[in-house]
C-alpha cells in the first residue's frame, strides 16, 4: 500500500495524489457499510489495480477536522477580505478568527484591493489586527503588493482560503501560483457582493510546494459552544487583560474595576473589536440560557 492525499472526489470516485500522481480510486465497501465520511484532505493507504486506478485500503487519522468548508489535515487558516468593493465586515471577520482559534488552527488575515483604499485607512486595520496577535498581510492582485508574502505563508502547508463571497480569494491564488486558473467573478454593483465562483472543496497544488482549499464564499456563520468565561481567550488582546480586573470571573462589560474596560478608554484596545467582542458574549449567553 501507498500513502497519499484525497484532493477531490465526486461522482462515485476518489482522486488521490500519492506520488507524482493522481489516482482515480473507488472506496472499500466496508467505508461505505460503517457510513464513515471521507474528506478532502485526508491521507489515505491505497492499493492499486493497474497505472491509473487504485482502491483506498484505509483512512488515516486526522489531526484536524473542518466541517465548513467540510476539508481535514488542515494547518492554517488564511482570511480573505477586501478592503474596499465591498467593504470589510468586520463582525464576520472575527467570527471567522475566534471559530479558527477554537479549532486550534493558526490564522493569518489578508487584506486585499490595496489600490482601493488609501494608506490610512489601510494602516489602521492591520494595526488593529496586529495588536490582536494576527498575521497581517495588505496586498494586491492589481499592483502585486503582497503576493510574495502570501506565498511565504502557503509554501508546504495545507491551508483553507476562506472569506467572504467578492473579497477576490480566486484571483489572489490565480496571481500567486500560476496554472490554477480558477474562476472568478465580479461584485455585484446592486447588491455589494460577489458571485459564488467556487462550489466544492478541492485541494488545490500549489507550484511552490503545499495545498490549498478554495472554498465556497458565505457570509452566515453560527457562534462556537464557548463559555462566557472564555470568550477573552479568543480576543488575546483582550485576554492579557484578565488579571487586571477586580473579579476572577470577569467578563468586561458591566463589572466595577475591569482592567478591559479601563485599556478600551485609553485607546490601547480597539473600540471595535471590544464592541464585537460584546456581541459575542451576548450570543454566547443566550445559547447558555437556551441550552
Amino acid at each position: 500500500m501507498e500513502e497519499g492525499i484525497l484532493i477531490k472526489f465526486y461522482g462515485g470516485f476518489y482522486y488521490v495524489k500519492a506520488g507524482d500522481q493522481l489516482w482515480e480510486c473507488s472506496l472499500r465497501g466496508r467505508f461505505r457499510n460503517q457510513k464513515q465520511n471521507i474528506l478532502a484532505g485526508d491521507r489515505v493507504l491505497i492499493t492499486f489495480r493497474d497505472e491509473k486506478t487504485g482502491v483506498i485500503e484505509k483512512i488515516l487519522p486526522r489531526t484536524s477536522e473542518l466541517n465548513r468548508p467540510s476539508v481535514a489535515n488542515v494547518e492554517q487558516v488564511l482570511i480573505v477580505f477586501a478592503l474596499k468593493n465591498p467593504d470589510p465586515d468586520f463582525l464576520l471577520l472575527d467570527r471567522l478568527l475566534l471559530i479558527s482559534r477554537q479549532k486550534n488552527l493558526p490564522a493569518a488575515v489578508i487584506f486585499n484591493k490595496a489600490d482601493l483604499a488609501t494608506n490610512d485607512v489601510a494602516t489602521e486595520i492591520l494595526q488593529t489586527y496586529q495588536k490582536a496577535e494576527y498575521e497581517t498581510i495588505l496586498c494586491s492582485t492589481k499592483t502585486g503588493l503582497g503576493l510574495a508574502d502570501v506565498g511565504a505563508v502557503l509554501k508546504d502547508k495545507i491551508s483553507v482560503f476562506t472569506g467572504p463571497s467578492g473579497a477576490g480569494k480566486s484571483s489572489l491564488l490565480n496571481a500567486v501560483s500560476s496554472g490554477l486558473a480558477l474562476k472568478t467573478g465580479e461584485v455585484s454593483q446592486k447588491i455589494g457582493r460577489g458571485k459564488h465562483t467556487t462550489r466544492h472543496v478541492e485541494l488545490l497544488p500549489l507550484d511552490f510546494g503545499g495545498w490549498v482549499a478554495d472554498t465556497p464564499g458565505f457570509s452566515v456563520l453560527e457562534t462556537p459552544s464557548i463559555s462566557r468565561e472564555e470568550l477573552d481567550d479568543f480576543f488575546p488582546e483582550i485576554g492579557a487583560y484578565r488579571g487586571g480586573c477586580r473579579f476572577t470571573s470577569c467578563v468586561h462589560h458591566k463589572e466595577p474595576d475591569c482592567a478591559v474596560k479601563d485599556a478600551v478608554a485609553a485607546g490601547t484596545i480597539d473600540p471595535g473589536r471590544y464592541q464585537r467582542y460584546l456581541h459575542f458574549l451576548q450570543e454566547v449567553t443566550e445559547q447558555e440560557r437556551r441550552y
